[in-house]
C-alpha cells in the first residue's frame, strides 16, 4: 500500500485491544488473556507477565494459543492493568494491521554489546517496515524497547539504538522480577530470554505522544561520588565514606533502616545536559556499597532528590497529552518499580491506579525506564496512541 492510498478519511472500525488475568496456572492465564486482547489480523501482540508464572509453562501456552501473533513481551515488577495496578498477572495488548503496522527484533549476549549491532537492527527493522508500510508522514514511527533489567546494559544498548533512529522517539522498560533481583526476561520467537533485549518499531496513521515525566526536585543535601564501580553499578563511597552509611546519614536514617521502600522515597538526581534526571538505589549490599538501577560513576555530583505531589504531576501529563492528541485509545506505560513502592507507601496506589485505568493505560512496572536516549529511573515513560487521524492529499503525497 502506498502512502497516497491513506488520503481516504474513513475511520476504522478495529482498536487496540488491551487486558489481564490474574489466573495463576499458566494455560488458564494464556487463554483469559487470549480473549481479551485477541485481533483477526494483529499488527503486534505484547505482554507483560508476573515472574511468579513458570516461564517454560507460559511461554508453550503462549506459542500454542497466539499461533498466528507477532508476539513480543517481558517479565514484570508489577502489572498494569484495565483496572490499575495489579501483581501476580498477566497483561498485555495488541494493535490491530488496520492503523498501525509493526516489525521486531532483538538483540542477544547483552554483556558483549557492539554499538554495531545497535545500529544495523535498526537499519534491519526500519527496511521492514518500509517495505510492509511506506512512510505515512514525517512522525508517523516510535520505537518500544524491553530489555533485561539485570543486564547492567541499558545506557551502551539505548545510546545506540537512538542514534540510529534519527527523528523517531524512544522510550522503553527494564524487565523485572519483583524485587527478587534474580532473573528477568523478554520474550521474542516463542522463547524467554535473559541477557537480551527486544526492539520494535510502531507506524500508525493515529496521532501519538511518546512521553515522560518525574515527580522529583532537587534538594540542598549533595553529595560525591568517591569510589566506583560503573560496570556493576555499584558505589561503595560517598563523600569519602561508607555510600550506605553517608547516604543513610544524609536522609536522617540510620543504615540498617535502608530498604527498597526507603530507596523509592529518597532518590537522587544528576545533572546531564541541564536537565536533573533520577538515579534511583537498588540496594543495600552486606559491605555497606550501594548498587544503583543506573550506571554511577565516581566523581558524580549527586543531590538529594524531593518528591512533589505525584498525583498533580501524573494529572499535569494527561492533560497534555490530552491537548496534544485527544482522549487516548491507548497508553503503553513503563512505570518504574519505586514508583509504585512510594505510591503504596503512600496509600495511593488506588488513586493513581484509577487515573492510569481511565485513560486507556496498560504496561508494567520496571527495573529502569528508557526515553530517547537516556537510561532514567523512577519516571513514567510511555506512548499515548489518540483516535483516528487523517492525513490531506498533500500530506500523503509529500511523505
Amino acid at each position: 500500500m502506498d502512502a497516497s492510498q491513506h488520503t481516504k478519511n474513513t475511520p476504522t472500525n478495529q482498536r487496540p485491544k488491551f487486558g489481564a488475568t490474574t489466573f495463576s496456572n499458566e494455560d488458564a492465564a494464556v487463554k483469559a488473556l487470549f480473549e481479551k486482547i485477541h485481533q483477526e489480523d494483529p499488527a503486534l501482540t505484547v505482554i507483560f507477565c508476573s515472574p511468579r508464572y513458570d516461564t517454560k509453562k507460559l511461554g508453550y501456552a503462549l506459542e500454542k494459543t497466539f499461533t498466528s501473533e507477532s508476539l513480543i513481551g517481558c517479565t514484570s515488577a508489577g502489572e498494569i492493568s484495565p483496572i490499575g495496578y495489579t501483581d501476580g498477572s498477566l497483561a498485555g495488548f495488541s494493535l490491530p494491521a488496520d492503523g498501525f503496522t509493526a516489525s521486531s527484533g532483538y538483540i542477544d549476549n547483552l554483556a558483549g554489546f557492539e554499538i554495531s549491532r545497535g545500529t544495523r537492527l535498526v537499519s534491519e527493522l526500519i527496511a521492514d517496515l518500509n517495505a510492509k508500510q511506506p512512510t505515512i508522514s514525517s512522525n508517523d514511527t516510535f520505537a518500544f524497547l524491553m530489555i533485561d533489567g539485570l543486564s547492567c546494559s541499558e545506557e551502551p544498548v539505548v545510546s545506540s539504538l537512538y542514534s540510529a533512529l534519527g527523528n523517531i522517539p524512544l522510550f522503553g522498560g527494564s524487565a523485572g522480577d519483583n524485587l527478587d533481583f534474580n532473573r528477568t526476561l523478554t520474550y521474542y520467537d516463542g522463547t524467554f530470554r535473559t541477557n537480551s533485549a527486544v526492539l520494535t518499531l510502531v507506524r500508525t496513521k493515529h496521532p501519538f505522544m511518546v512521553f515522560k515525566t518525574q515527580h522529583f526536585v532537587s534538594s540542598e543535601k549533595k553529595m560525591v561520588v568517591t569510589e566506583a564501580d560503573p560496570n556493576t553499578r555499584t558505589v561503595s563511597e560517598i563523600n569519602g565514606e561508607p555510600a550506605g552509611m553517608e547516604y543513610a546519614r544524609l536522609v536522617g536514617l540510620a543504615e540498617e533502616e535502608l530498604t527498597p521502600m526507603i530507596f523509592a522515597n529518597f532518590p537522587v538526581l544528576v545533572k546531564i545536559g541541564g536537565t536533573m534526571h533520577v538515579r534511583s538505589i537498588q540496594k543495600v549490599n552486606d559491605d555497606g556499597s550501594l548498587t544503583f538501577f543506573c550506571a554511577i560513576d565516581k566523581g558524580a555530583i549527586l543531590t538529594v532528590a524531593e518528591g512533589v505531589d505525584i498525583i498533580e504531576n501524573l494529572e499535569e501529563l494527561i492533560d497534555n497529552i490530552q491537548d496534544e492528541i485527544g482522549v487516548p485509545q491507548l497508553i503503553i506505560g513503563c512505570d518504574c518499580v519505586l514508583r509504585s513502592l512510594e505510591l503504596e507507601r503512600n496509600q495511593l496506589k488506588y488513586r493513581v491506579g484509577k487515573i492510569l485505568s481511565k485513560n486507556n493505560t496498560i504496561g508494567f512496572n520496571t527495573y529502569g525506564e528508557q526515553f530517547q536516549a537516556m537510561h532514567v529511573n523512577q519516571t513514567f515513560t510511555g506512548v499515548a496512541i489518540g483516535h483516528n487521524h487523517f492525513f490531506s492529499e498533500t500530506e500523503a503525497g509529500t511523505t
